[in-house]
């Protein structure tokens, strides 16, 4: 007997979206190999890496002359020396950004600079997943690199003590990477962005650093001078009044995306924090004194894990719609 053959039905864009489906794939893996193999990527993360590792290895020396052993593998993180007054923690937070604006300040600007972007678009692939596929190998790059060197802290950490880490240190050091992933995503987008706005590359890589400088480091003296003006704190100043300069100094400190970021990884990695303000000391009776459950301490950066991830997507979607409507020649 003959098999019946089933009809084909073809959809009215199906057939769009397919090609839509594959542009992006071959936009990712280009994107990717190009990223891992570039020689200012793999110099930079490098100098991340030692940063560091060095910043592991004092930690790791200050650890054992402790006397406190509760949570080691979060104090590996979280600790500084006297030596190096800098945790890795704060190597990632400083050093991090430097990476997501490196990736993308010529991700769509330098393409047109090389005269390239013409003919990327005359080929089978969509402007959408163009800019999409960038934007996602972006993010894949980021995450093997910070994922990567978690990994490499924790099997250090093991040698070095010779004790595994506790389900909850695991599961706290996870949401820190994946924190970290969202944060440098973060000035990935905003690179992206200066390199669909500016038509140089130099141009959007001085306007990424200028952003990454003044939100680093200027942006913390403005804040305090806006809580001064409004609420000045002298020497005869009540106590609701420097509790007020301190709450505004706070409240103004959140709308950067570094702050939250500071914010919730203190928490994370620290059971010990319970509050992210100023606690009174009426509020504090009756507490407990006991560290905070891992779903406890993601309650309390919520907010912050939510605003970062925002101020992500939000440069990512000023992109699109620019570089959707922009006008591309030969």
């Amino acid at each position: 007997m003959k098999k019946m053959e089933l009809p084909k039905i073809n959809l009215p864009g199906l057939s769009d979206l397919r090609h839509a489906n594959s542009g992006l794939a071959a936009v990712v893996k280009k994107e990717v190999a190009d990223q891992l193999s570039g020689k200012r990527f793999l110099i930079l993360t490098a100098l991340v890496v030692v940063a560091c590792f060095s910043s592991l290895y004092i930690a790791a020396s200050e650890i054992k002359s402790a006397a406190d052993s509760s949570f080691v593998f979060l104090k590996l993180f979280t600790t500084a020396g006297s030596r190096l007054p800098f945790s890795f923690t704060s190597f990632i937070a400083f050093l991090g950004p430097l990476v997501g604006l490196i990736m993308g300040f010529d991700g769509i600007s330098g393409e047109k600079d090389r005269g390239t972007l013409s003919h990327v678009l005359s080929q089978p692939i969509y402007r959408d997943a163009l800019i999409n596929g960038k934007f996602l190998a972006g993010v894949l790059v980021l995450a093997f690199v910070i994922f990567g060197m978690g990994i490499l802290t924790g099997a250090l950490g093991l040698i070095i003590f010779g004790i595994p880490p506790t389900l909850e240190e695991v599961l706290r050091i996870i949401c820190y990477l994946l924190l970290s992933v969202v944060y440098i995503s973060f000035w990935h987008a905003l690179s992206l962005l200066f390199s669909i706005v500016f038509r140089q590359p130099a141009t959007s890589a001085l306007a990424g650093i200028a952003i990454w400088l003044f939100l680093t480091l200027f942006a913390v003296f403005l804040i305090g001078m806006i809580a001064d003006a409004i609420y000045p704190v002298t020497s005869t100043s009540d106590t609701e009044q420097v509790v007020a300069n301190i709450r505004l100094n706070m409240l103004l400190g959140r709308f950067t995306p570094n702050v939250l970021y500071e914010q919730a990884v203190i928490t994370l990695l620290n059971p010990s924090v319970r509050a992210l303000g100023v606690v009174m000391f009426d509020q504090a009776i009756g507490a407990i004194d006991a560290p905070l459950s891992v779903g406890q301490s993601i309650l309390l950066v919520w907010p912050h894990l939510v605003g970062i991830f925002a101020a992500m997507l939000v440069c990512f979607a000023i992109g699109y719609y620019l570089f959707m409507r922009q006008e591309i020649r030969a």
